[in-house]
């Protein structure tokens, strides 16, 4: 069975850069899913964090309509919780933690869901396919498991606000000695920071900048920007921030690192992710992953950190979503661009591609063709 791997999407999103909105960028896609008889739709499918539900269905029935249509018989569609969408799941959490013998969460876990429940109707928007809902990953071969990713923010050594967040929560619950060694290790530290978030975004929806930032990636790119007419601030918020950094360290919510360059960025989300591995001990070749929106591994990227020391391979099929701040001044080559996903075939590694670069390339590159897109929202 040939499939598609995709991952955040963030369709909803409240600044309109999940590109999949638009029918132009959808196309691509959809040509590769002609070729295909599975999707996984590898977490973060919908942007639950922006407004309410209801808005982010109204932009998702027609595009996931589309692609399940796309595919071929016997057109199965795979659906991953993440971070981002993880409200998916909150129905069938209540409904495990009531029931007195319910079984550990394994690798692959199935979900149900009842009529009304967002992912009924998912569902119905993905018919004539057909949807089966796991958590936290599935196994796409005997050798391939994918899952979303944001477990590995337990781990990793930037100091984001979900890996504060993390540590916080795991100060509070029973978390075993040690950390985290099994997939209920994990919920317990992250699920009841979610339902925070998800909470307070029902009463109050995030505040944007006017150019669609939230608060995280404006000061990402304030932190991590060259120097230039601003570079006396950025110098002094640089100060406060190792100075946050060396005090959460000191409070035991490390190791954090106050670095938050495109480097840091990748190498500590694929730390945390070789760590989730080595800690729920994963028995696959290869595991493919989102959640962090840097593809890869691409040509040119090391390749030591793409791989752990057991041997298993690491792949990351990227993300939907048009961001500039992190795209820098070539968006060209940018492993954080639009459009990628992962293959898998009956045999062989997965294959990152980009779907999106030949629309780009026909629009002179890939800057103009994010503004063309970015300009004309649905």
């Amino acid at each position: 069975m040939r499939t598609l791997v995709v991952s955040d999407l963030h369709l909803g999103a409240a600044p309109r850069n999940d590109v999949l909105r638009h029918e132009a960028m959808r196309r691509p896609l959809l040509q590769t899913l002609s070729s295909c008889e599975r999707l996984v739709l590898l977490g973060d499918v919908l942007e639950l964090r922006h407004g309410p539900a209801y808005r982010a269905l109204q932009v998702a029935r027609p595009v996931l309509a589309e692609l399940a249509a796309a595919l071929r018989p016997p057109r199965e569609v795979v659906i991953v919780a993440g971070n981002h969408d993880h409200g998916l799941l909150a129905p069938w959490l209540e409904r495990r933690a009531s029931a007195p013998l319910a079984r550990s969460l394994e690798l692959e876990t199935a979900v149900d869901w009842r009529e009304g429940e967002l992912l009924d109707a998912l569902a119905a928007a993905l018919e004539p396919a057909r949807l089966r809902a796991v958590y936290p990953g599935v196994w796409l071969r005997d050798d391939v498991y994918a899952t979303h990713g944001h477990y590995s923010d337990r781990h990793s050594t930037v100091p984001l606000f979900e890996r504060v967040g993390a540590g916080l929560v795991a100060r509070v619950v029973s978390e075993p000695p040690g950390g985290p060694m099994a997939a209920e290790d994990y919920e317990g530290s992250l699920a009841p920071m979610y339902a925070f978030i998800d909470a307070v975004v029902r009463r109050r929806p995030p505040k944007l900048d006017p150019g669609g930032e939230t608060f995280q990636v404006r000061a990402w790119r304030r932190l991590s920007g060259p120097d230039g007419r601003f570079a006396l601030r950025r110098a002094a918020l640089r100060g406060g921030f190792s100075a946050t950094v060396a005090g959460l360290n000191r409070a035991g919510l490390g190791p954090l690192r106050a670095d938050v360059s495109g480097t840091a960025l990748r190498d500590g989300g694929l730390f945390g992710m070789r760590e989730v591995l080595r800690r729920l001990e994963i028995p696959a070749n290869h595991v493919i992953f989102g959640h962090t929106h840097r593809a890869g591994p691409l040509p040119g990227d090391a390749l030591d950190g793409w791989q752990t020391d057991s041997g298993t391979a690491l792949w990351n099929s990227g993300s939907w979503v048009l961001e500039r701040s992190y795209l820098g001044s070539e968006p060209g080559p940018s492993p954080y661009r639009p459009g990628f996903c992962a293959l898998v075939s009956a045999t062989g590694p997965p294959e990152i591609v980009n779907l999106l670069d030949e629309a780009a390339a026909q629009l002179g590159d890939a800057g103009r063709a994010a503004d063309r897109v970015a300009a004309n929202p649905l």
